[in-house]
């Protein structure tokens, strides 16, 4: 049966991507932002996930119209995060995108149970795979109207509390919430309930990185694994001997040599 072990959420800044096209993640802007996902890279090479499903949204077009459309940096930019720059990833990747975009956009709960049932859908899969869930984009930050470089840290970080304790308040979150708390592109966090929606209820925080800023934006990121659960094993039950049988048994004389005296 395939199992989804974590969740990941990461920030898609496009100018991360840009840094790391352009070499200049060992810069004294940059290198803070690198750093901080260093330890997610060893993380994800031990994890060794056989599939990654990235949760993203699509920035410009409408789903229920495209025919045809390729990934972008909301996909990109975290793949290059917790996998560095490999010449081709090291395992299958399921870009699912989510409409953040276009009117209406999803509600936290829509999302929430969105990730209950991928989290269903992989349990239904016969093959022993090993899934990993990643909720991209957010946190807080608005790029353009009057208040362009909007960052809310106190909200940021109060969220990704919520993500390890109570994701389903998140989920209440209203639109108008949080447009007001983190800005116009802030709803690109109801993205993250995906991910933790199809995670286990209780999960164990693993790493958890925040900065500001990158671009006009926050950096968040959070690792969850799953509690495995683990099963006692059950002792075989005694086999009873008729006594016949047992008086049988003691007599052979293989038994009697085997036997020692305690007095």
């Amino acid at each position: 049966m395939a199992r989804i072990i974590a969740g990941v959420t990461s920030s898609h800044v496009p100018a991360i991507g840009a840094a790391i096209d352009l070499k200049k993640t060992e810069e004294p802007y940059w290198k803070r932002v690198f750093s901080g996902f260093e330890k997610s890279k060893e993380w994800m090479a031990n994890a060794k996930p056989d599939v990654v499903i990235a949760v993203y949204n699509d920035h410009a077009f409408d789903l229920t119209i495209v025919n045809k459309m390729e990934v972008d940096h909301g996909l990109t930019v975290p793949l290059n995060l917790m996998f560095g720059s490999p010449a081709q990833w090291p395992c299958p990747v399921i870009p699912l995108a989510v409409n953040v975009v276009m009117y209406p956009p999803p509600t936290g709960h829509r999302c929430y149970m969105l990730g209950r049932a991928i989290r269903k859908a992989v349990q239904s899969y016969p093959e022993d795979l090993r899934v990993v869930v990643m909720g991209t984009g957010g946190m807080s930050h608005q790029i353009s109207g009057p208040r362009a470089g909007l960052i809310n840290s106190k909200f940021d970080k109060a969220y990704l509390d919520g993500l390890s304790r109570d994701p389903k308040k998140l989920a209440r979150i209203s639109h108008m919430e949080f447009m007001r708390e983190a800005g116009a592109e802030g709803i690109e966090m109801v993205m993250w309930l995906i991910m933790r929606g199809a995670l286990d209820d209780k999960v164990k925080e693993v790493y958890r990185f925040y900065t500001v800023p990158a671009s006009n934006t926050a950096v968040g990121h959070i690792i969850l694994e799953n509690i495995e659960r683990k099963t006692k094993a059950r002792r075989p039950a005694p086999v009873r001997e008729s006594p016949s049988k047992g008086r049988r048994a003691a007599a052979h004389p293989a038994n009697q040599v085997m036997v020692r005296s305690k007095r």
